[in-house]
C-alpha cells in the first residue's frame, strides 16, 4: 500500500528535525586534552577559556570554539629552516649581522616558546607568531651589535643566549601577546667567507699557542721557585747576621773608646802614655821597647822572661841598643794629644 504524501512529508520532517538535532548535539559537546585549552567565542566575541575535558557550548552559529596547544613547547628557527630527514636550508637575510667590531658573521639559532595566556594569544594581537619573530630578530641583533666578534664565534655565544632571552622576557612583559619564551639556541656562528674564516682559525690556534706558553711559564716558575725563595732566606739571614754582627762590633768599639776616654779623664798623663806606647807595638811589632827612667834601670815592654844567668841579664842590660831596640826616655817623649805622637 503506498504511502500517502503526508506520511511522506511526515517522515522527512521527522528526519530533518533529527538531523537538527543530532547536528545541535555534536556542536554543542567538545573535548579538550591534556595539554590544551579552549577558548569560547559567541557571535566572535570572546566568552571564556576552558581547561581540559569534556565541554558543552550553544550550538553553532551561536558558539564557537577554537583549542589550543597551550602545554605544547613550539619552535622558531632563525637564519635557517629544515626540511626534514636532517635536511636545511640557509636563510642569509635572517643570520647575516655586524658585530660590535663591525664585522659580519653568521648565526643560526632557534627559539623554544609556548602560548601563556590564549584570550590574548587570540584576540589582543594579530598574527602573533610574526610579532614573536621580528621581536626575537630584533633581540638577537642588538645582543649581537655590542659584542666583538671573537666573542660570537668563541666563548660568548652561552652568555649572548642569556642575554637574548632576558630581553626576550623584558619585551613579552611590556607588549604582552599571550606568549612566553622558554629557551635561546645558537646552533653555529661562523664568519660569512672562508678567508675569514681560516682567519679566525688561525687566530684560535695562536691563542692555544699563547695558553701553552702561559701554562709552561707557570710550571717552569712553580718549579724553580722554591729555590729561589730559600735563596732569599739565605740570603736574608746572612744579611741579618752581618748587620748584628756589625752593630755588635760597633757597640764593642764605642764601649771600649768609652772606657778608654773615662781613663783619659781620670789619669791623663799615664793614659797618654800607655797610649803611646801601645801605638808603638802595633806599629813595629818587632821591636823590643825599653823604658829609662832616669834611674840607670830599664824596662822592656812587655817585660821579657827573666834568664837564670844573671851575668846574661846584666850584659842585656848594658848592651847598646841595635837597629830593632828603641830606647824611650819618659821626659822626652810626652805626646800632647790621646793619638800618642811624639815630639822631635
Amino acid at each position: 500500500m503506498p504511502l500517502s504524501q503526508k506520511t511522506i512529508i511526515r517522515i522527512v520532517a521527522a528526519a530533518a528535525v533529527l538531523l537538527l538535532l543530532a547536528i545541535i548535539g555534536f556542536s554543542s559537546v567538545f573535548t579538550v586534552g591534556e595539554s590544551e585549552q579552549a577558548v569560547v567565542t559567541t557571535f566572535g566575541k570572546y566568552t571564556k577559556t576552558v581547561d581540559a575535558g569534556l565541554n558543552v557550548k550553544l550550538p553553532w552559529p551561536i558558539q564557537n570554539v577554537r583549542i589550543l596547544p597551550v602545554n605544547l613547547t613550539q619552535k622558531i628557527e632563525l637564519g635557517y629552516r629544515e626540511q626534514g630527514e636532517g635536511q636545511f636550508v640557509s636563510v642569509p637575510e635572517e643570520s647575516n649581522m655586524i658585530t660590535g667590531d663591525m664585522n659580519i658573521v653568521n648565526i643560526d639559532f632557534f627559539v623554544e616558546w609556548k602560548i601563556s595566556d590564549p584570550f590574548k594569544y587570540l584576540f589582543v594581537t594579530e598574527n602573533p607568531d610574526s610579532i614573536l619573530r621580528n621581536m626575537i630578530q630584533s633581540s638577537v641583533r642588538s645582543v649581537v651589535g655590542v659584542r666583538k666578534i671573537d666573542d660570537v664565534l668563541t666563548v660568548g655565544k652561552i652568555q649572548i643566549q642569556a642575554d637574548v632571552k632576558e630581553m626576550l622576557t623584558e619585551n613579552l612583559m611590556v607588549n604582552d601577546i599571550g606568549v612566553m619564551v622558554l629557551d635561546v639556541k645558537i646552533n653555529d656562528s661562523e664568519p660569512p667567507t672562508e678567508e675569514v674564516a681560516k682567519a679566525f682559525r688561525d687566530v684560535e690556534t695562536a691563542k692555544q699557542k699563547k695558553e701553552t706558553a702561559l701554562n709552561q711559564a707557570l710550571q717552569y716558575r712553580n718549579s724553580n721557585l722554591p729555590a729561589a725563595n730559600a735563596e732569599v732566606d739565605k740570603i736574608v739571614k746572612e744579611a741579618e747576621a752581618a748587620k748584628e754582627s756589625k752593630i755588635n762590633e760597633a757597640i764593642g768599639e764605642r764601649d771600649r773608646f768609652m772606657s778608654m776616654y773615662n781613663e783619659y779623664a781620670n789619669f791623663p798623663e799615664i793614659t797618654r802614655q800607655r797610649m803611646y806606647l801601645e801605638a808603638l807595638e802595633k806599629i813595629l811589632p818587632e821591636i823590643e821597647l825599653f823604658i829609662d827612667d832616669g834611674t840607670g834601670t830599664s824596662k822592656i815592654l812587655p817585660i821579657s822572661p827573666l834568664i837564670e844567668d844573671n851575668s846574661n841579664s846584666n850584659s842585656s842590660q848594658s848592651a847598646p841598643a841595635t837597629n830593632n831596640t828603641q830606647t824611650v826616655e819618659p821626659e822626652m817623649t810626652q805626646p800632647d794629644d790621646m793619638t800618642g805622637g811624639t815630639e822631635g
